[in-house]
C-alpha cells in the first residue's frame, strides 16, 4: 500500500510544480484509494506542500516568473482565511467536508473547462480592435 503513497506524492507533485495545486488531485486520491478519511488527507496534503512549494517557488523565480506584488496580496488574504478554512474544516464531519470539497471540484472543473471558451472569445475581441 506504500507504493501508492508514491504514485499519489509523484502526480501531486507534478500538478503542484505547475502551480495548480497538487492538493486538488492528492486529496482526493488519498480518500478514494487508501483508508485515508478527508481530514487526515487536507493534514496530509499540507504538510507535503511545503517542501513542494519551496522547490517550485526556487525554479519560477530563477524563471522571473513570480509576481510579488500580487503575491503579497494573495499571501496575506490567505493567511487571514486559512485560519478561517481550518477551523471550519476541524468543525464539519468528514462527510460534510468530503461532499464540499467534491463540489468545488466540480465547480472549479465546470470553470475552468468554460474559461476556455470565454478566453478565446475576450482574446478575438480584442484582436479586432
Amino acid at each position: 500500500m506504500w507504493w501508492l503513497f508514491i504514485i499519489f506524492g509523484v502526480l501531486g507533485g507534478i500538478l503542484g510544480g505547475m502551480g495548480m495545486g497538487g492538493g486538488t488531485l492528492l486529496i482526493p486520491l488519498l480518500t478514494l484509494f487508501t483508508d485515508v478519511k478527508q481530514k487526515e488527507a487536507q493534514g496530509i496534503n499540507l504538510i507535503v506542500f511545503i517542501p513542494m512549494a519551496i522547490i517550485a517557488l526556487i525554479i519560477h523565480f530563477k524563471n522571473k516568473l513570480v509576481h510579488f506584488k500580487a503575491g503579497i496580496y494573495t499571501i496575506i488574504s490567505g493567511v487571514i482565511f486559512s485560519g478561517l478554512g481550518a477551523f471550519l474544516a476541524l468543525n464539519l464531519k468528514s462527510e460534510k467536508l468530503k461532499l464540499y470539497f467534491g463540489i468545488f471540484l466540480i465547480a472549479l472543473s465546470a470553470f475552468q473547462f468554460l474559461s476556455i471558451f470565454w478566453l478565446d472569445k475576450l482574446k478575438n475581441k480584442n484582436a479586432t480592435k
